[in-house]
């Protein structure tokens, strides 16, 4: 090491002379980088013979503390560590870290980590990314000295994924384009669909297209979660699974029935269909696997994927909930408003919103026999309904020819839009795009749940039909809908989530990854004790203490006990003359108190009415035999009876 040490001062040296002279040549380095190889050699050879104590490799080298206590113990004596020098050292330790720690300033890249995480944190403020060497554990207090440290560690793990979360945002390139107008007296909603293909690749304008299928419409449809499959269902029976990006027919078959609505399941293998008597569930080749009989007449379908039920309703007016991976009724609900075919699914609490013909909407869990919530959006019945993913917006349409935007969070409108003709279906797109359809238009609008629009994104009229049903597809700028000659797509630049996430929804699964997609979606079922409208609360701790839970509890039971004595609900308070007649409350109170007080009063009003009725028994005109007749042992048994 010292041979090293002298080396690289000497080339420092003379390449301080070489900057400042300029005479530094190269026979010079290799004659002093030899010399010193010959003295490194020598200091080498020098070390070795001093009893083996410096290791010719790092692996035999001891610590230097140990080197110490074994030369101490050779000697005879041991050395006694010296206290003060080590608490000096730990203490100069500390406040170099403290001092780096103030002079340390976040960089450009973990500032914006840090504004990235903000999405991710709930109720956790993160003030560092964990390069530095901190772990920002926020210090919670528990009497367990057992469970604080499972606590921190928990704590410790949820930073650790907000953190990755935040990164792996860096890594998604892909950005949502919109269409822009280039002047002042262009709009966009003028732009037709053909217009828009001119501008387009080869594989986005394959996505537009009109499949005529006049037979048998009017068609409603479906896109799996991953936007890759296509489920059509017509009004008067035919059924059509594909795999709409590559044009692959899946499975195409007729049911000679009605059908009313279409869903996917959990994922492209099952699909339930509302026909005219009762539900049926598919698999991916057309044939029947259940024939679900409690599902009466149905008018709509949803699914909750993450629960693995089926929720439908129909002429029937009622709410029905089927596990479907046991095939049990998981709960029924009636809500008393009649028939109803509006129902949807919110992505965000799995809370189902049906919309009623009064102009009513009601959200409803399965465990719970009333409604979640009922709000009262539109004067007349409503038509359709669509919620966004965050579960914040929802829109409705009604027969008075309103669209209305809702915030759920306060139950409250926040503007209102008209069309020529009520919106018959609805859809929000992941980017927040809002499309209606009502009679032949289509008609897209940007923005509209946040604030009101004056006119519409994009629109496209197709004569001579009426539309029925329209979805956006996921992870993709397409709009699909189904009408009374068959179905339609059409790109909407700015629908879609550019960037997808490989566990949540792959559109580019193999056959491999679904099965073990499915089988993890199995073991992460919820349970359907957990849907409710505010998702957080579940898994909330109480912090206060038993005796105080008690002790509240006490208290709000003394408090019910004093409003309840001073509204009258006892008896042993001051009964008020409320109304006249034989029912009012002081009557009521008399007669409860006569019936349990037996006077000498009440005694012989018994005696004399015993009296009267052994007297009336004997003035009974007895029937001589002659005059019986036949049937006078009949009469007889009747009387004693009586």
């Amino acid at each position: 090491m010292a041979a090293t040490d002298k080396l690289s001062a000497r080339l420092r040296n003379e390449g301080e002379g070489d900057a400042s002279g300029g005479t530094f040549a190269k026979g010079n380095v290799s004659h002093t980088a030899r010399r010193a190889d010959k003295d490194d050699a020598t200091n080498t050879a020098a070390d070795d013979s001093e009893d083996e104590r410096v290791p010719r490799t790092l692996r035999d080298a001891p610590a230097k503390s140990d080197r110490a206590l074994a030369t101490a113990k050779m000697n005879g004596r041991r050395d006694k560590p010296n206290k003060s020098s080590k608490a000096r050292a730990k203490s100069t330790d500390k406040e170099e870290s403290k001092n780096k720690e103030k002079k340390r300033v976040p960089d450009k890249l973990e500032k914006e980590i840090l504004a990235r995480s903000e999405k991710y944190q709930r109720g956790l403020k993160l003030t560092s990314t964990g390069d530095d060497g901190k772990e920002p554990v926020a210090a919670i207090k528990v009497r367990s000295k057992k469970a604080q440290p499972k606590i921190e560690h928990e704590k410790r793990r949820r930073e650790h994924a907000i953190i990755d979360a935040a990164r792996s945002e860096m890594l998604l390139t892909e950005q949502a384009g919109y269409l822009e107008a280039e002047g002042e007296m262009e709009r966009t909603y003028k732009v037709t669909q053909d217009q828009l293909a001119d501008s387009l690749d080869i594989n986005s304008r394959a996505k537009i297209f009109d499949l005529k299928l006049e037979e048998f419409g009017p068609y409603v449809m479906d896109y799996t979660s991953n936007g890759r499959h296509l489920l059509v269902g017509g009004r008067k029976g035919h059924l059509a699974t594909m795999d709409w990006r590559s044009g692959r027919l899946g499975a195409e078959f007729h049911v000679r029935e009605t059908i009313r609505d279409v869903c996917w399941l959990h994922n492209e293998n099952l699909f339930a269909v509302a026909q005219k008597r009762y539900a049926y569930i598919y698999d991916h080749s057309g044939a029947e696997v259940h024939c679900l009989q409690k599902h009466v007449e149905p008018t709509a379908l949803g699914f909750l994927p993450f629960h693995f039920l089926l929720a439908s309703t129909g002429m029937t007016g009622r709410l029905m909930y089927q596990d479907v991976t046991e095939g049990r009724i998981i709960g029924e609900h009636k809500p008393g408003y009649g028939p109803n075919h509006v129902l949807k699914v919110n992505p965000y609490n799995a809370v189902v919103h049906m919309g009623h013909g009064n102009g009513i909407v009601t959200m409803w869990s399965p465990r719970q026999s009333q409604p979640l919530a009922k709000m009262l959006c539109h004067k007349g019945p409503v038509q359709a309904m669509a919620i966004d993913r965050s579960g914040t917006y929802m829109a409705t349409s009604g027969l008075d020819g309103s669209l209305k935007i809702w915030d759920i969070r306060n139950f409250k409108s926040l503007h209102e839009y008209s069309t020529m003709r009520p919106a018959q279906s609805l859809d929000i797109s992941q980017r927040g795009l809002l499309a209606a359809g009502w009679g032949a238009n289509v008609t897209v609008w940007k923005d509209a749940l946040v604030s009101k629009v004056d006119a519409p994104y994009m629109k496209r009229l197709l004569p001579s039909t009426t539309v029925s049903d329209l979805r956006f597809v996921p992870y993709d700028d397409v709009l699909g809908y189904g009408h009374s000659s068959g179905i339609s797509s059409i790109v909407i630049p700015g629908a879609g989530e550019p960037n997808f996430d490989a566990f949540v929804a792959n559109p580019f699964e193999t056959t491999k990854q679904r099965q073990e997609a499915e089988v993890k979606q199995l073991l992460d079922k919820l349970a359907p004790e957990t849907i409710q409208h505010d998702p957080t609360f579940i898994g909330r701790l109480d912090p206060r203490s038993r005796d105080e839970r008690q002790l509240e509890l006490l208290e709000s039971r003394r408090d019910q006990y004093a409003k309840d004595k001073a509204d009258g609900k006892y008896l042993d308070n001051e009964v008020k003359n409320k109304m006249k007649g034989r029912n009012s409350s002081a009557k009521r109170f008399a007669r409860k108190r006569a019936n349990n007080i037996m006077d000498l009063k009440k005694l012989n009003a018994i005696e004399s009415a015993e009296k009267a009725k052994l007297e009336n028994e004997a003035k009974r005109r007895k029937i001589p035999e002659s005059e019986k007749g036949a049937l006078g042992r009949f009469y007889d048994e009747k009387r004693a009876t009586d």
